[in-house]
């Protein structure tokens, strides 16, 4: 019998924390960027230089979270019938975060035995493990570590349903998802629709990453002779499977280094991806039509790769990632038509298989043993069957809400009504008023009254827009508040005279940190350090105790030549403060670039733990071997601690 509750699960637990009050205005935009596209075709070029974005605006990002694990509860949505038990974390994207096959007592995804941040996201906060859904733009959503609106919902035939939903704002579209398990089904059926409701084409982005354990005796199979590699030294390459070089990629205790592997499958081919042990069991994700690409990735077995993975899960946390999008490659985005609904169905089950086949080694045989077990496990036309089903009920209302969303949702509909607009095209996703909340404060003013409330100047903006929808009504308010968002509105769509001249006025009604931060910013895009630092010192005299504007102030005055300066800014915070670890490597490397190694070295000893510290990042190791380099102690082999070392490729050195 299948059904749906709600209960909760406890973990250890490091909480999101508050959002980063400065809007991230040219940062954000995800880290794929390609360098070299020369073996790309023609298509995959085309949707690679099509819909990308200059930063993660309007969202701010979520910085707040420390290594510090408590437990804590988090509310949790079961599906569950006589052969699955899959767990949703509500408050966190709606991620799958486990899913159990009842028979066996297995666990078939990668479980995070803690809930521990890191800076892997768009907008910064990120958790390892499950299944995560990703949309908008390329990288982890920005909706990942929120929560999304969730509902139960009943099946015409009687199957519980859960269906989860959200505006997403970068691309201002509606995404649902259905998650349910019929009676009889070894299968979990997820069915995902986005509903483009905009007058125009919107680059679409969706990719759905699924987390399991990995070790030397898995083995990753997709219906593909060949993949689209890309590393960490952002170059494209086809590369035939399994073994291009003689490394067997399908096995990724093999290989040293991160990389990403989208399986080039045709057209023509069913799509999956499974991962597999020595028994020829293991979980496999198949869909419909609409996914196209299916991925795998791997930390790799270098020092770097192993660390990350006891930074996002702690020791013996072993994970690979298999993966499947509506583009080839995750460094695409496709054009979704104006009004377009996009639909499909995403099944996840235990997959079994012959494992003399699929270890084997021929790889088109262990490629079909695997499309043997799915057929086995579910035909493709049963998907198919699904899918046609779920047109008919996609837009039923839900029976019982379940949790609240954002606010955003609801204010897109306000704003469609001023506008004379029809409402969001999504009669099963609603967005009631009951979620507007102060994030959305200032934009129901502008809309009910034409202005926005003058606010505190010594509090920054909770929320900023980048539609287009709202320049109209920002022009007609000249209060200091609408000016500052109206800049950040130009900057977006890269009018950055029409930014600054707008901050400028802003600051000419009322001098705000934040207007001076953003002029700091904007003069740091554009090279202009020496302006940069008078617009930073303008802010921080504005407000002073804010580590963020401090720590943001502190990296352009090093990186102006003004390392002393910042060393004095960073010296005066609070103890608390000065022990962050964005804060200590700030010191070290002011300390190190003004002359004083010895303070610098004193903190590399002592320890410098970036909670925060983004996927590539090389500030670490570096600053490490430019100590030694100082100091004289750079000598061949010496090794970078173990603590400093987050490299994805090996071969990073000091050089």
């Amino acid at each position: 019998m299948s059904e749906l509750r709600l209960t909760t699960l406890t973990l250890p637990t490091a909480p999101v924390g508050p959002v980063n009050p400065l809007p991230p205005l040219f940062t954000g935009a995800d880290l794929h960027q390609v360098e070299d596209a020369g073996e790309a075709d023609e298509e995959m070029r085309h949707n690679i230089g099509y819909g990308r974005v200059p930063s993660v605006m309007p969202y701010l990002v979520q910085d707040g979270y420390t290594r510090d694990r408590s437990p804590a509860e988090h509310p949790v949505a079961v599906l569950e019938n006589d052969t699955l038990r899959a767990t949703f974390l509500l408050g966190a994207g709606g991620r799958l975060w486990s899913l159990v096959h009842k028979p066996t007592g297995r666990e078939l995804l990668f479980r995070n035995p803690v809930f521990q941040p890191a800076n892997l996201a768009l907008r910064g906060a990120w958790l390892a493990g499950g299944v995560e859904w990703n949309i908008g733009t390329i990288g982890h959503a920005p909706t990942t570590c929120e929560p999304l609106h969730a509902a139960r919902l009943t099946r015409p035939d009687g199957t519980p349903v859960l269906r989860m939903w959200e505006y997403e704002r970068i691309r201002g579209v509606v995404f649902q998802i259905d998650a349910y398990l019929p009676d009889d089904s070894r299968v979990l059926l997820v069915h995902v629709r986005i509903t483009n409701p905009r007058d125009t084409a919107v680059p679409m982005y969706w990719w759905s990453n699924t987390a399991v354990p990995e070790a030397p005796d898995v083995r990753v199979l997709a219906p593909a002779d060949a993949a689209w590699q890309f590393s960490y030294d952002r170059r494209i390459r086809r590369v035939a499977l399994p073994a291009p070089d003689g490394t067997d990629l399908s096995r990724t205790t093999l290989s040293r280094d991160a990389a990403d592997y989208f399986f080039d499958v045709p057209a023509d081919r069913r799509g999956w991806v499974t991962a597999l042990d020595a028994s020829g069991r293991g979980l496999v994700q198949a869909s419909t039509g609409r996914l196209r690409g299916r991925k795998l990735f791997l930390w790799g077995q270098g020092e770097g790769g192993r660390h990350w993975q006891e930074w996002l899960s702690g020791p013996g946390s072993g994970y690979l990632e298999i993966q499947a999008g509506l583009a080839r490659t995750q460094l695409e985005h496709l054009p979704m038509p104006a009004g377009a609904r996009w639909s499909w169905i995403e099944a996840y089950g235990l997959l079994e298989a012959d494992p003399a086949a699929v270890h084997g080694d021929d790889w088109a045989a262990a490629r079909e043993a695997a499309l043997d077990g799915l057929d086995r496990l579910v035909p493709q036309h049963v998907l198919d069957a699904e899918l046609e089903a779920a047109a008919h009920w996609v837009d039923h209302r839900p029976d019982e809400p379940l949790q609240a969303g954002s606010g955003w949702g609801a204010l897109e509909e306000r704003r469609r009504a001023r506008a004379g607009q029809s409402p969001l095209p999504v009669p099963g996703a609603p967005f009631p008023d009951s979620t507007l909340g102060p994030e959305q404060a200032p934009w129901l003013e502008l809309l009910d009254h034409g202005r926005i409330a003058t606010a505190d100047p010594r509090q920054a903006p909770a929320s900023y827009q980048i539609d287009p929808a709202w320049e109209e009504q920002l022009r007609a308010d000249t209060g200091w508040p609408a000016l500052l968002h109206l800049g950040v509105l130009r900057a977006h769509v890269g009018d950055l005279d029409g930014a600054r001249e707008n901050w400028r006025r802003s600051i000419e009604v009322r001098p705000t940190a934040w207007a001076w931060r953003n002029l700091a910013a904007l003069a740091a895009r554009t090279g202009d350090l020496t302006e940069a630092a008078r617009a930073y010192r303008e802010a921080l005299r504005l407000a002073p105790g804010l580590v963020p504007l401090v720590l943001e102030s502190a990296c352009l005055l090093i990186r102006a030549g003004a390392a002393a300066e910042a060393l004095a800014l960073l010296t005066a915070l609070p103890a608390a403060d000065r022990a962050l670890g964005r804060v200590r490597w700030a010191e070290a490397r002011a300390a190190l670039d003004s002359g004083d190694p010895e303070r610098c070295g004193r903190l590399l000893r002592e320890g410098i733990e970036l909670a925060d510290v983004r996927e590539g990042e090389s500030s670490l190791h570096e600053l490490w071997f430019a100590h030694q380099r100082a100091t004289g102690g750079a000598a061949p082999g010496l090794p970078l601690p173990r603590a400093y070392d987050f490299r994805m490729l090996t071969a990073d050195s000091a050089d």
